[in-house]
């Protein structure tokens, strides 16, 4: 099992309220291969409010993840980086797949492409960017996805859809990974979506809130639709990104999720107790994580990417994230 940490990149992520920068993520996804970290991920928006996490509706500023990824790649030498997940909308295909292979050469080969369809309506709007409806904007990302995987690996790529058509679309210079760098889809678990995972992603991803129960439950039908599409369905990677709350035992949980609720936004977790908190996040004491960890690997579960706070893309407390690196990483990665 491999742990991943989904890097601060917003104007709320940082544990000493700083405000959103390159360099600042670049620190972190240094921080992180240093503490022993598998991997890297960065999310992608314009900007994002954190109304849908019980937070205030105000817009918080956001890094562009490619550009990015670029400065983590050139400050990293092991940790693997990656999307979670990029909007199909907002780069035509055949640039996003020039610009991951130009990535994944930076990095040596250390890329992970996540590729998803976009939710967050009011960036569409206030970008000028249109927002169709959902069964679209899934049909739109099964074309992008062949696009994009088609010159990455098969160039001269050549397809004609309904949303986007390329012409012997060289690929040159190719990445470094072959035959091409991994490409994962983010999803809650619809048919759709996951039967454009089973016939043309390399893996599956979702976050942030899972009790092994529920991802059962949608792994089987992932599973149902790789046997459809004639796939076997372990050869589709899976990971699960949770949010984390980790302290030494009982009584130091308790005073952690005290400073979580203080430092959470607009007052996101006042109503909520850490019992209710606990039930679909990484929370507890190391071995109460450790345990739940390995019941994701008994599902097929690959690595978890943590988010250190009570929303994605933050860190609450640093000590969080090197309580996971002594005292998780090595019990889980062996």
């Amino acid at each position: 099992m491999k742990v991943g940490i989904a890097l601060p990149h917003y104007d709320f992520s940082f544990p000493d309220g700083r405000r959103a920068s390159v360099e600042a993520t670049t620190e972190w996804a240094v921080r992180a291969e240093e503490l022993g970290y598998d991997s890297v991920w960065l999310s992608d928006h314009f900007f994002l409010d954190l109304a849908r996490y019980g937070g205030p509706s105000q817009r918080y500023a956001s890094v562009e993840p490619l550009t990015t990824l670029a400065s983590i790649a050139a400050a990293t030498k092991r940790v693997r980086v990656g999307t979670l997940v990029l909007c199909y909308a907002f780069r035509h295909p055949s640039m996003l797949a020039k610009e991951a292979a130009s990535l994944d050469a930076l990095s040596g080969g250390r890329l992970d492409l996540g590729l998803g369809a976009g939710w967050y309506e009011d960036e569409f709007t206030a970008m000028g960017i249109p927002f169709p409806p959902v069964g679209e904007r899934v049909s739109a990302l099964r074309e992008y996805v062949q696009v994009v995987g088609g010159i990455l690996g098969d160039a001269p790529f050549t397809f004609a859809g309904a949303h986007f058509q390329v012409l012997k679309a060289p690929g040159d210079p190719p990445p470094v990974q072959r035959p091409r760098p991994p490409i994962w889809i983010g999803s809650k678990g619809g048919a759709r979506m996951l039967r454009t995972i089973a016939e043309h992603a390399d893996g599956w991803n979702t976050v942030w809130r899972w009790t092994p129960a529920a991802y059962a439950d949608v792994a089987a039908k992932l599973d149902a639709a790789c046997a459809q599409a004639g796939r076997d369905p372990s050869s589709v990677r899976r990971s699960v990104g949770l949010l984390c709350l980790v302290g030494n035992d009982g009584k130091d949980l308790a005073r952690r999720w005290d400073a979580l609720q203080r430092w959470s936004p607009g007052g996101a977790l006042d109503d909520t107790s850490l019992e209710t908190f606990a039930a679909d996040t990484l929370t507890g004491t190391p071995d109460e994580c450790v345990a739940r960890i390995k019941e994701f690997a008994a599902l097929g579960v690959e690595e978890v990417i943590l988010s250190f706070a009570a929303l994605p893309f933050a860190v609450a407390d640093p000590e969080h994230v090197e309580i996971v690196a002594r005292e998780i990483i090595p019990v889980v990665r062996s």
